[in-house]
């Protein structure tokens, strides 16, 4: 009987005879860690506790070397065995007693079992058949190589070390098969932290990789069932029945299974309890058959991943309520096991290093050179060929299972198991810094869909960049071409909001019919009034994590960005308003999500990055009437309405340092939406109108928002105030003072200059260092206000009488309101003339770069006032002047804009 089926048994009798122990436990002066039969639980979770404690302190320092987490649970296995910590006195004997192996082995196969099920539904045969034919030349080369070098190293290793019981046949498939190996798992982990998944190289390795763990598992089968077999007669039949359990479960029960996710809505809205009951009963049958069969049951956990449909994602769905358990747990269980029979200190002469070394660089150069040379011959370059050869020789944890087999096997001795494990770890460690070496960054080429690098290009196929050029002047500084980032569900309000204010309405050229009849060839709309068409690019955002299940998602971009659930509520959406849309979807990691932002909106063109942000401040209590400055007290806080409860807070935060690295990378302009939970929408009695305010301090930054407001009050249903501030000392003020071509509008705000003056402070508010620009001058500073004046004046100061104005622009200043504010306290004057309007919506700059008024001291007031946490973060992401709106709570919906770093706006 296999050696999986009678640990059950065992193990089934000895719990038979349990009996009610331990009952007063530590309060008794018994020992926690004495193991005992009929209760092994309490010494299980001990060991547990340490396995685990070894293994993420290990894993702390080699993430840092961006090695993968199999290196740190290997080593952790071979630190608790008798190489390190089993030297220890008592050790052993305390924490791994050889009592109690049998229980660590059975939950330790258990989770084989289940990690070589997910391994089964990593294996995708389109990726195949996407590249079959150099990925099948690769695979091949890497697979019958290094069996050839394996099986002739293994002659002298058998006369020195295996014991002449063991057939030589047996030994060397085993020694093949292990050379051969390739570990798909760890390879799509090296992959994505390498950010390989989507070049040429990544592709055809991951191909390659698929094609040699099937072919690789089925020696294995053949290999444990020669070993198993009495004869080989028995042998063959053994190999048939496996043969024929497979076309079965390939050709039955997959077509069943596929049936049965249909009918149960598996493949629509997830796996169902009663299909996911269904998948382990088939995945604990097809282990159990092939166990009885004498073949190891991890071939039929295998074999049961590999028979589920892939259709809607059910696969990846599947992964998710499997893998972290197996990650955190099963896993180091069967490393450590693995460890405890290792002895590296076995390697204590110079033949036994020498075979050591010899197994090393055999194994390496059999991978590297057969998969290099294939390569090569399939028209990759040398630095390309060589890539692919390092990746193929990872071997990782897929050989440590063939190797566990084998010893388990009485195959492999304790010294050779323990040469082979050196090996493994050597070649897995080199993985990494290898590719690094090879192939850097810079010389990596992308895959694309049409086998070309994308280009910028407009509808015509001109010059792209110099039409926007054109089209963005002084008299009409419009912009067209928008990257709307979606990132999360809760976002797609801001950004279905801030999409349909930016789109810019139809103008009526019909003032120009003249100028057009002078020429029967003019343009029907001369370059100089044409309001170009909207280019909206959606880019949808997934990050990509250490999970299994998330290294899956990018085999499956291609139907992922038809059926991703925000691309299509945004392309509906764009449908609904005439908006045309392009879709991306980008899956990355975290620490790359800026890169990709920024290099999509330049790729693209982009003259606006569009983004949405819920801030994480909030009102703690109810304010004074005074305090709301005529709006409608916080009596709840509106942020954890938006986030489910405030535990949800550290989420922003991290979705703010996301916001703070576009805004400091980018070289598009950026409007960040900010939605403070009093939507937009809630005042349809205005009947459909918005009203924009914008307090003008200055700076590039609020000359883009000015230039952005007058865009958006071409729009009939858009008006806006635009108020010029200036701090002044009270002596000096004049409270409001209207522009000299608007109406004129007053303000008291006596009060809150006494309020001001009574709890003033200089203090700054204390935070992490923000977004570092660089160094400015006073020459830049005067250039910046003189840039503030003459765009105040072509907007503020221009009689709209004049004929040169063109018809769009005078329809959009026909709109706006310029009027002057002085006040001491600017911030609050500024929140109280928005508050006389009502369904507002605040449009003002970042200020982060040649700010002209420093507001941290009246700032610090305002969230006093209002009584309002966590709005450093809130600071630091969008300026201290949306943040005071953000916190007195007078807007529906804040927009901040920044300027691209490209000079002078």
């Amino acid at each position: 009987m296999p050696e999986f089926s009678n640990t059950i048994i065992s193990l089934f009798d000895g719990l038979k005879k349990r009996q009610v122990t331990g009952e007063g436990g530590l309060l008794t002066g018994s020992d926690p860690s004495a193991f005992d039969v009929s209760d092994p639980l309490r010494l299980w979770i001990i060991q547990v506790g340490v396995i685990i404690m070894i293994d993420q302190l290990l894993s702390l320092g080699l993430g840092r070397m961006r090695q993968p987490k199999v290196i740190a649970e290997v080593l952790g296995g071979i630190l608790l065995g008798p190489t390190a910590f089993g030297r220890i006195p008592g050790f052993t004997q305390h924490i791994f007693p050889s009592q109690s192996l049998p229980y660590l082995s059975l939950v330790a196969n258990i989770g084989l079992c289940l990690f070589l099920f997910i391994v089964g539904l990593e294996i995708d045969a389109s990726i195949i058949k996407r590249n079959a034919r150099m990925s099948v030349i690769v695979s091949l080369a890497g697979i019958a190589l290094p069996f050839g070098l394996g099986s002739a190293l293994s002659i002298p290793l058998y006369h020195h070390f295996i014991d002449p019981s063991v057939q030589f046949t047996h030994f060397m498939l085993f020694t093949g098969v292990a050379y051969s190996i390739t570990a798909f798992p760890v390879l799509c982990r090296i992959l994505t932290e390498l950010k390989l998944l989507d070049t040429t190289v990544g592709i055809i390795v991951l191909s390659a990789g698929v094609g040699n763990d099937v072919v690789g598992w089925s020696l294995l089968a053949l290999s444990v069932a020669l070993v198993n077999a009495s004869s080989g007669l028995t042998a063959l039949w053994v190999l048939l029945t496996c043969v024929a359990f497979t076309i079965f479960l390939l050709l039955v029960v997959k077509r069943a299974m596929l049936w049965l996710a249909r009918a149960t809505g598996s493949t629509d809205d997830g796996p169902t309890m009663f299909y996911m009951t269904v998948v382990m009963i088939l995945l604990w049958a097809c282990a159990f058959f092939t166990d009885i069969v004498g073949v190891n049951p991890i071939f039929g956990a295998f074999l049961a991943g590999i028979i589920v449909p892939r259709e809607g994602g059910l696969a990846i769905a599947l992964t998710e309520k499997l893998e972290d358990m197996i990650s955190i747990v099963f896993l180091p269980l069967y490393f450590t096991l693995s460890g405890l029979n290792t002895n590296l200190g076995l390697l204590n002469d110079g033949i036994t290093w020498a075979f050591t070394i010899a197994i090393i660089c055999l194994s390496f150069f059999g991978k590297f050179g057969g998969c290099t040379i294939a390569s090569r011959l399939s028209g990759f370059s040398w630095r390309e060929a060589s890539t692919i050869g390092s990746l193929m020789s990872c071997k990782g944890l897929v050989e440590l299972i063939v190797l566990n087999v084998g010893l388990s096997a009485g195959i492999l001795s304790p010294k050779v198991f323990s040469m082979f494990v050196l090996e493994a770890l050597t070649l897995t460690f080199m993985t990494t810094p290898l590719v690094t070496v090879l192939y850097p960054p810079e010389r990596r080429v992308i895959a694309t869909s049409g086998g070309a690098p994308p280009q910028t290009r407009d509808d015509e196929g001109g010059d792209l960049d110099a039409d926007k050029k054109s089209l963005m002047n002084e008299e009409q500084p419009w912009r067209y071409r928008f990257t709307v980032v979606l990132d999360k569900l809760e976002h797609m309000p801001c950004m279905m909001a801030l999409t349909q204010l930016v789109r810019p309405p139809v103008p009526d050229f019909s003032s120009f019919t003249t100028v057009v009849s002078m020429s029967a060839t003019s343009d029907p709309a001369p370059l100089k009034y044409r309001t170009p068409e909207v280019s909206i690019s959606a880019l949808r955002l997934i990050e990509l994590s250490d999970r299994t299940s998330a290294i899956m998602k990018p085999f499956t971009a291609d139907t992922l960005i038809h059926t991703d659930p925000l691309l299509g509520i945004f392309r509906m959406f764009g449908e609904l308003n005439d908006l045309p849309v392009s879709s991306s979807l980008a899956i990355v990691p975290h620490d790359d999500l800026v890169c990709n932002v920024v290099d999509h909106a330049k790729r693209d063109a982009s003259q606006l990055i569009l983004l949405p942000w819920l801030p994480p401040c909030a009102s703690i209590a109810e304010t004074s009437e005074g305090a709301t400055l005529g709006r409608e007290k916080f009596d709840h806080n509106p942020f954890d309405v938006i986030f489910g409860t405030s535990t949800d807070k550290p989420a922003s935060a991290i979705h703010s340092q996301f916001v703070r690295g576009v805004f400091a990378q980018s070289e598009t302009d950026v409007a960040l939406f900010v939605d403070p939970g009093n939507h937009l929408n809630t005042g349809a009695k205005t009947g459909g109108s918005y009203h924009i305010f914008l307090p003008f301090f200055g700076g590039p930054d609020d000359r883009l928002a000015l230039e952005f407001v007058v865009q958006l009050c071409m729009n009939p249903k858009i008006n806006a105030t635009v108020v010029k501030m200036e701090k002044r000392e009270i002596e000096n003020m004049e409270i409001e003072r209207p522009s000299t071509a608007h109406s004129d509008v007053k303000a008291d705000t006596n009060s809150l200059v006494l309020a001001h003056q009574q709890g003033l402070t200089t203090s700054s508010i204390v935070g992490f260092p923000d977004t570092v620009y660089g160094q400015t001058n006073t020459q830049m500073h005067m250039q910046s206000e003189t840039a503030d004046s003459i765009i105040w004046s072509r907007y503020a100061g221009r009689d709209l009488s004049d004929p040169d104005i063109p018809g769009p622009l005078r329809a959009a200043l026909s709109r706006i309101e310029f009027t002057n504010l002085a006040s001491p306290i600017p911030l609050h004057a500024a929140i109280q003339r928005a508050s006389m309007c009502q369904r507002v919506l605040v449009v003002t700059g970042r200020s982060k770069r040649l700010a002209v008024e420093d507001h941290h001291a009246e700032l610090k007031d305002l969230v006093e006032e209002h009584r309002v946490v966590g709005h450093e973060v809130t600071s630091k992401t969008i300026g201290d002047v949306a943040t005071a709106f953000v916190v007195s709570g007078c807007a529906s919906a804040v927009v901040v804009l920044q300027a691209a770093d490209v000079g002078m706006h």
